[in-house]
């Protein structure tokens, strides 16, 4: 079946969690996401009333984010974090794992972690999509959470949070976020049944083609009205979605959604 504009929407969170970014632009990130009828938005936890109100008349979804975005409160307050979240509204988790575990080597306490916040969000009618930040890890570390996720049986794996930026020798920071290496392994290492979601770097619509082709199912983005925009216009034309899928492409580019 060919791909269609609304099948590109469905695989979109709309980001909205950029530290500046005030009530206005929340609301008017919310309409956009409704106008173009993206899966979800994914907003900051405060804004989950302001979201589900606007949102209430649509069928895109609210999400939310736990430990964001550097994953380093206690498993205790996530969970808190977590169950507040749910009952505002939240029916998407995307929590950030314990970082500096994952490089410690202590999966004990990464799964114990994982695990619970699982079954808060279960518990309060919600999915979890687990954010690796995969700047920071390496193959082993990133095959070992996808066990890990594999084994509680998340909904997602997630790459980053899109704004886990790595410090380099001269002092300054950068950021890949979603790579295709990466992308693939988790898809590999990960059970069939959980989904892959891609955060930042994937900016276009030859990059959403791209990662679609290797199995992602969701992409956090703030370029949904240009990428959706771009492919109505490709169908317009008379061309198929399916001829501009990239046979590889360079995702992975820097900062933030």
């Amino acid at each position: 079946m060919a791909i269609t504009v609304q099948d590109l929407a469905n695989m979109i969170d709309h980001s909205l969690l950029h530290p500046t970014m005030t009530d206005d632009d929340i609301k008017e990130g919310c309409l956009l996401a409704m106008k173009y009828n993206a899966a979800s938005v994914c907003l900051k936890p405060y804004a989950i009333f302001m979201a589900k109100d606007i949102l209430k008349d649509s069928d895109v979804m609210v999400g939310s984010v736990i430990g964001f975005p550097h994953g380093n409160n206690t498993v205790a307050i996530k969970v808190a974090e977590t169950k507040q979240a749910c009952e505002d509204g939240a029916v998407e988790i995307d929590m950030v794992v314990n970082i500096g575990k994952v490089k410690g080597g202590d999966f004990d306490f990464v799964a114990k972690e994982i695990k619970s916040i699982n079954e808060a969000t279960l518990a309060g009618g919600a999915i979890l999509k687990v954010i690796f930040e995969n700047d920071y890890l390496d193959e082993n570390e990133i095959s070992k959470l996808c066990a890990i996720c594999s084994e509680i049986d998340v909904a997602f794996v997630k790459t980053s949070s899109g704004y886990g930026f790595v410090k380099q020798e001269n002092g300054m920071y950068s950021y890949e976020g979603a790579t295709a290496p990466h992308l693939k392994l988790m898809r590999k290492e990960t059970k069939d049944s959980i989904e892959v979601k891609a955060a930042g770097g994937v900016r276009t619509l030859p990059d959403l083609l791209y990662v679609r082709s290797i199995g992602v199912t969701r992409i956090g983005a703030t370029a949904t009205a240009k990428i959706l925009d771009d492919a109505t216009d490709v169908l317009a034309s008379g061309k198929t979605l399916e001829e501009m899928t990239p046979t590889g492409i360079g995702i992975g580019s820097g900062g933030g959604y």
